[in-house]
């Protein structure tokens, strides 16, 4: 499944016209804070897709895009920008289901037209950024310009907020 869904982010990127790179990785180094550290990326321009559904039937389903040293506001602004009551993270099985992909490989490139993008407005301000590229054995390069391009695209002020700077712990 992950290489047709590469295969799928390649055919996204290519018919955008955008210059791109596949950064290919260990899968064990998929998830966002083990691949910075491994490969000498900043969390500053990672970026964590993260599918959000609604708690109430019938289920509705949003993509959010958010740098890796921010959290997102699933409880205040996911919830409003859905109009749903409750919200939660989807469960891996809900987000395969619905992206055919795999938690660490999960990217806006290659996911259902439908589908809200909502993109944190810190990520437009980035010359480039890292993304997960459909598999958790490659990640991809590219300009934030891409996500204007997305079906279901929007730039959203306060979609998520800083991380606390670690200190000590209790």
């Amino acid at each position: 499944m992950s290489d047709e869904t590469l295969a799928q982010v390649r055919r996204a990127l290519d018919g955008l016209g955008v210059p791109y790179e596949i950064v290919d990785i260990d899968p064990a180094f998929a998830d966002t804070a083990a691949f910075c550290e491994k490969y000498g990326y900043g969390l500053d321009v990672s970026g964590n897709t993260i599918i959000v559904a609604s708690k109430k039937e019938p289920k509705q389903f949003a993509a959010c895009l958010v740098l890796a040293n921010t959290r997102l506001d699933v409880n205040h602004t996911v919830k409003r920008l859905m109009g749903a009551s409750r919200v939660s993270f989807a469960s891996a099985e809900e987000t395969m289901a619905l992206t055919g992909m795999q938690i660490g490989g999960v990217t806006v490139l290659a996911l259902p037209a439908n589908l809200p993008v909502y993109v944190d407005d810190r990520i437009m301000a980035l010359p480039w950024m890292i993304l997960g590229a459909g598999t958790r054995a490659a990640k991809v390069k590219v300009s934030p310009r891409v996500l204007e391009r997305l079906s279901g695209f929007q730039a959203v002020s306060g979609l998520a907020q800083p991380l606390p700077p670690p200190g000590p712990s209790a």
